[in-house]
């Protein structure tokens, strides 16, 4: 039996106490701290042990393990276990085959190709390997690199044009969605053997023509205004130009376009006959900046994937209602990212939420 004498400092004796009465705590940590606090109150090994109904060899442990360690004591012992099976030399085999081909036939690797070809590694352990790496072989990711040599010029152009506009003056991201497809789908809902109804379309459908769609998002409102056209040539564009710019042709007006040709012809009678619109051109492969990009992503996710459409006027109508439910509440888009990175020329600039 362990005969020294225990001591208990304020601080200990509350954290001892509180383990002792708490719901959360587990049953052991109870029992080491409670033999620990009758100790330090003078009760013998013997008293302690019929008290707690624990064999009097338990009370001796730990108060001994409390006496040389204090209240680390009172702490399971590391155990050692199984030794592990792999290693860090493991982790530096399963990352450098990624960087070889994989296997004749093969167009990328994947876990169990791995494991077989590195043999004494099993496919789970691959890819709990890749997981921690945060490498995930079945996704993928594209990147668009513009090699426009002016791309910081007017990358910063846009970006100053977001973020610190013109006093008074309006600016409005255009650009045009083609060639929308208005397509009929059977939709409707199949009930399961276990019960459970999924909805969905049938993967079968019928073509009912497109339609070209321009819009311009207000960058400062977030308002919507859009036009629907069979072909999206020059002379839509500025007929759409003119129905937006309408009562507002008192003011300074700067328009974000991308590089698409019928945007920029090298004679411009239109922007002659309009001295206070200013177009600012996006770079190349960078029509990400255009913010309008954003605006007809949340399209095709709320309005336009999967929904069924017998018409391209039925089409038409149905992007004239979600504009306007849009519209009611919208706001404009907000900066998420400060930073810019730059390889070589460019890369990207700030992403855009709603």
């Amino acid at each position: 039996m362990a005969t020294g004498r225990i001591e208990l400092g304020v601080k200990d004796r509350k954290l001892l106490e509180g383990w002792s009465r708490a719901q959360r705590v587990e049953h052991r940590v109870k029992i080491r701290s409670q033999i620990i606090l009758k100790a330090a109150d003078g009760c013998s090994g013997r008293e302690i042990a019929e008290s707690l109904n624990i064999p009097e060899v338990t009370v001796s442990k730990w108060r001994r393990r409390f006496l040389r360690h204090g209240i680390a004591g009172l702490e399971d012992a590391p155990r050692s276990g199984k030794p592990a099976k792999y290693d860090e030399v493991t982790v530096k085999r399963v990352l450098e085959l990624l960087d070889r081909n994989p296997p004749a036939g093969y167009g990328r690797w994947n876990g169990r190709l791995m494991a077989q070809h590195l043999a004494d590694v099993s496919p789970d352990q691959v890819w709990r390997i890749l997981r921690q790496q945060g490498i995930e072989l079945e996704r993928r990711h594209s990147w668009g690199i513009s090699t426009d040599p002016e791309f910081t010029r007017k990358a910063a152009d846009i970006v100053g044009l977001y973020l610190n506009p013109p006093q008074n003056a309006l600016i409005f991201a255009i650009d045009e969605k083609p060639a929308i497809q208005a397509l009929e789908r059977a939709q409707g809902w199949i009930r399961l053997p276990n019960g459970k109804a999924l909805t969905g379309f049938s993967h079968e459908y019928k073509r009912h023509g497109t339609s070209t769609l321009f819009a311009a998002l207000n960058i400062a409102s977030g308002q919507i205004q859009a036009g629907h056209y069979r072909r999206r040539r020059r002379r839509e564009l500025l007929e759409f130009m003119n129905r937006v710019l309408a009562g507002h042709l008192d003011k300074e007006i700067h328009v974000v376009l991308d590089n698409l040709s019928s945007h920029k012809p090298k004679e411009d009678r239109w922007l002659r006959a309009h001295p206070n619109v200013h177009f600012h051109f996006t770079p190349t492969h960078a029509s990400w900046l255009n913010q309008i990009e954003i605006w007809f992503s949340i399209l095709s996710r709320q309005a336009l994937r999967g929904a069924n459409f017998t018409s391209v006027a039925q089409l038409r109508r149905a992007i004239d209602e979600f504009i306007k439910s849009y519209n009611s509440d919208a706001a404009p888009f907000e900066w998420t990212k400060s930073q810019v990175h730059q390889v070589g020329v460019t890369k990207n600039i700030n992403n855009l939420r709603n």
